[in-house]
């Protein structure tokens, strides 16, 4: 099977950041997943522009910007100046979804869209033409360290059926409580980029765990 990893830099060691993104780049890494989250769509603040900025002046490989905010609009141009390669809305903090997503693409970014647990694969059905990418949330957004929610491989399936029928090209994403007991299932069930935080960053070699995570 063949998918994309993209260890969580909100899980590195925030001290050591540019050595935890050298890692990254010198591991079997495919991206960076970069969680900016505003403290109003999630009980959490994480970091802004100045810092996916700094990351993207040390990393070698793609960002994949995952916004965790409201409003997103108003930033679009300003995370393609930061470097995002990929640039993630959610379903929920999107009024005009397929507007966003336009204004994205239109930036040269692949556009992503992210749904919340509690969200089903069917608020999508009007919008998959239009997005590269299918955040799947596997936990609910806003804190590192949770347990993965078993509801996660259905509608991953669901995305892949869709895909097919419809021959569309986007991307299935997993976020949330990626390891190494799940993620051969995770792959097998359709996902094609695999977001690892904890699992990396709380092993004694990280570079390992990525190469471990690669080889399921």
């Amino acid at each position: 099977m063949s998918y994309r990893i993209a260890p969580s830099i909100l899980s590195a060691d925030f001290a050591n950041l540019q050595r935890d993104i050298e890692m990254i780049n010198q591991s079997q890494a495919d991206w960076f997943h970069v969680d900016v989250m505003d403290g109003v769509f999630v009980p959490n603040i994480s970091f802004g522009m100045p810092v996916v900025k700094a990351v993207h002046g040390h990393a070698k490989k793609p960002l994949d910007v995952h916004l965790m905010i409201v409003d997103p609009d108003r930033y679009i141009k300003e995370f393609k100046a930061c470097g995002a390669h990929v640039l993630t809305v959610h379903f929920e903090a999107c009024t005009h979804l397929h507007r966003t997503l336009q204004a994205i693409r239109n930036e040269g970014m692949l556009a992503g869209v992210a749904i919340n647990p509690h969200t089903p694969v069917s608020a999508l059905t009007d919008i998959l033409s239009d997005a590269d990418l299918v955040l799947v949330m596997s936990v609910n957004p806003g804190f590192g360290g949770q347990s993965f929610i078993d509801n996660t491989y259905s509608k991953i399936q669901q995305l892949k059926t869709i895909r097919e029928e419809r021959k569309l090209s986007f991307l299935i994403e997993v976020d949330g409580g990626v390891n190494e007991n799940n993620i051969g299932k995770l792959a097998h069930s359709g996902a094609d980029v695999l977001v690892a935080g904890n699992a990396v960053f709380a092993s004694a070699n990280p570079s390992d765990t990525i190469a471990m995570l690669k080889s399921h």
